[in-house]
């Protein structure tokens, strides 16, 4: 229920906003500490999520078999298993980063259950544009906790996660356009057609290029590294251009995987090239 594999990639976005402002690492117990937090909360929230559509998820070919939907798990365990990681995660960001820490993580646990699962996710094919921004935090979380503050690197790297967030999605949406439909959900494809999500695809991924190479620009990383965040991001977005061209659902699901990859291969150079630095 906690989606170890989203709750990595959380964890992973969250690890160069350590060092981004100042050029190097904290302490590595202060930095263990704050990532642990920030997975916390992110694992917190996938908890919730699963306990809010346990029932939707059982009409889903690809959530039918979680947890919940199979009675693996009933739904008290799992709500006490969410409110147990919500005190846990919230705790350790407060014991590292104090008030702004707490709040950060907090807010992104709300913003996450309220107005993404509970409000935007099955009322408007918009949610996954603005729920987006909780998968973002990260690395506002971990700015907060170090500094009480949020600064622009940290603020680049919530946008490029969530101009990424949309295209990542709705990859999926397209291939998996039957189980949505069963669950009764707005995903784009379903409310706007294939073609419009498509063409909708390629202009977040253009959108996220700049984001990308900022911390090159500012100064905050090298050359070296805004070169290799080009060229990855210009292989994504041709990627995202055939998915436009062709449609089918191979080119859907190399799309998915190339968003994966991409997100990947960027917060890895950062991370790389803040540590040879």
């Amino acid at each position: 229920m906690t989606r170890p594999s989203v709750v990595g990639l959380v964890f992973f976005t969250g690890v160069p906003a350590l060092a981004i402002d100042e050029g190097r690492f904290p302490p590595w117990r202060m930095s263990a500490a704050i990532l642990l937090g920030v997975a916390l909360c992110a694992a917190a929230s996938s908890v919730f999520n699963a306990w809010i559509e346990r029932d939707l998820d059982a009409k889903m070919e690809r959530t039918r078999n979680r947890p919940l939907p199979t009675g693996l798990v009933t739904p008290l365990q799992a709500c006490t298993w969410a409110w147990a990681l919500t005190v846990a995660g919230c705790a350790t960001l407060w014991l590292t980063g104090g008030g702004p820490g707490l709040a950060a993580g907090a807010v992104t646990i709300a913003f996450y259950v309220f107005v993404y699962t509970i409000w935007l996710k099955p009322r408007t094919p918009l949610n996954i544009v603005i729920g987006g921004a909780a998968g973002a935090a990260p690395p506002l979380i971990v700015d907060a906790a170090l500094h009480g503050t949020i600064g622009l690197q940290s603020l680049s790297m919530f946008v490029l996660v969530f101009l990424w967030t949309p295209p990542h999605f709705w990859a999926i949406s397209l291939f998996r356009a039957a189980d949505y439909a069963n669950a009764g959900l707005p995903m784009l494809p379903l409310t706007h057609g294939s073609a419009h999500t498509r063409l909708r695809i390629v202009q977040y991924a253009i959108s996220m290029t700049p984001f990308a190479i900022l911390p090159a620009l500012t100064r905050h990383l090298s050359v070296g590294y805004g070169a290799f965040a080009l060229v990855v991001s210009v292989w994504f977005i041709w990627v995202c251009v055939q998915l436009w061209r062709e449609g089918s659902e191979a080119r859907a699901r190399r799309a998915f995987a190339a968003s994966l990859l991409h997100l990947h291969a960027i917060f890895a150079a950062m991370t790389v090239d803040l540590l040879i630095r």
